[in-house]
């Protein structure tokens, strides 16, 4: 079961979700972060280049696009209402929502930047496609070094929000210490605080 959280906690944690980790800078209280519009909006489009030759066929329609916002939002923080969306729509466990601007975030992406061990668990169970990010996270150090090999440029990845390897490094728990220093002897960084490293948890989830 999930723990509430705190108001503060949680304006943070949507701030981070749409605006991203600037969201949390010291000179902008997370809880006075505005929101740049009240609603989506598609960026205007227009080919200039020639159609592909293939059609897709459309036999199923797409997930509901505000069922997979409310799932990454829920998969930061709440595993009872990811168990329940995921029970309605296991397809959900491998979906992306673009926050603007080409930042996509899956369920899994969010759990690895709050470092919720829980819920990257849980999804990974129920078919999420396991990353770089998560696997930094989860403390998989052989895996990691597995990705780097195959893309030594992965160590300047960036992940939802564009939080870097580094930044999901801290957050690996008892793991963090070594996974941090692995990617420092990769490349070296400045190591900024984690603002998800000593969240509070309780109090009003108002």
């Amino acid at each position: 079961m999930s723990e509430p959280m705190d108001r503060r906690t949680f304006a943070a944690l949507t701030a981070t979700a749409v605006l991203g980790r600037e969201a949390l800078s010291a000179d902008t209280p997370a809880e006075a972060a505005p929101l740049p519009h009240a609603k989506a909006t598609e960026a205007p489009f227009t080919r200039d280049y020639p159609k592909p030759g293939f059609n897709p066929a459309w036999r199923r329609p797409q997930i509901n696009k505000l069922m997979v916002q409310d799932f990454v939002i829920f998969a930061h923080t709440d595993i009872a209402m990811v168990k329940k969306l995921l029970d309605r729509e296991p397809a959900l466990a491998n979906a992306f929502m673009d926050w603007g601007g080409g930042d996509w975030e899956s369920g899994l992406g969010a759990a690895a930047h709050m470092g919720n061990r829980e819920m990257a668990s849980l999804l990974l169970e129920r078919g999420a496609r396991m990353d770089i990010f998560c696997a930094t996270m989860m403390g998989q150090l052989e895996a990691v070094k597995a990705f780097l090999r195959l893309q030594p440029k992965l160590i300047d990845a960036k992940g939802p929000h564009g939080f870097s390897l580094h930044f999901h490094a801290q957050l690996a728990g008892p793991d963090a210490d070594r996974m941090v220093d692995y990617l420092q002897s990769v490349k070296k960084v400045e190591l900024k605080p984690n603002p998800f490293l000593n969240m509070k948890k309780g109090g009003d989830k108002k």
